[in-house]
């Protein structure tokens, strides 16, 4: 079992910048990738970020250039920045690793962090 704790949300002006944190404990070592979702009102959650164990990133279209995926393996701990923020950037965001095999994984998940920009 995994357990991931998140931090860092808030309220912030459109522009402006946020910092998230997500610390894992339990079963670190079986973690493959760690991430960063998101869930809006009335919408299905989508991934924001993830970083594999090998360094690979994944962002979606929408935060490309504006927010940056960082792993501290020594703290077990991902990050994630968000610069020049919008107003759809607000969301629900939850962090999320991955273990398991490619054709078995087991995805664990934050109790989530609530993310608005205002306008």
């Amino acid at each position: 079992q995994v357990q991931l704790v998140e931090s860092g949300g808030g309220l912030v002006q459109a522009g402006g910048s946020l910092r998230l944190s997500c610390a894992a404990s339990g079963s670190i070592f079986s973690i493959n990738a760690m991430g960063w979702y998101r869930q809006a009102p009335g919408k299905q959650r989508e991934l924001v970020a993830v970083k594999t164990n090998g360094g690979s990133t994944n962002y979606a279209d929408s935060v490309k250039g504006r927010f940056t995926i960082s792993r501290d393996n020594a703290k077990n701990t991902v990050y994630l920045q968000m610069n020049s923020l919008k107003p759809e950037d607000t969301a629900v965001y939850y962090c999320n690793a991955e273990s398991g095999s490619r054709l078995a994984p087991i995805y664990y998940w934050g109790q989530g962090t609530q993310v608005t920009v205002s306008s």
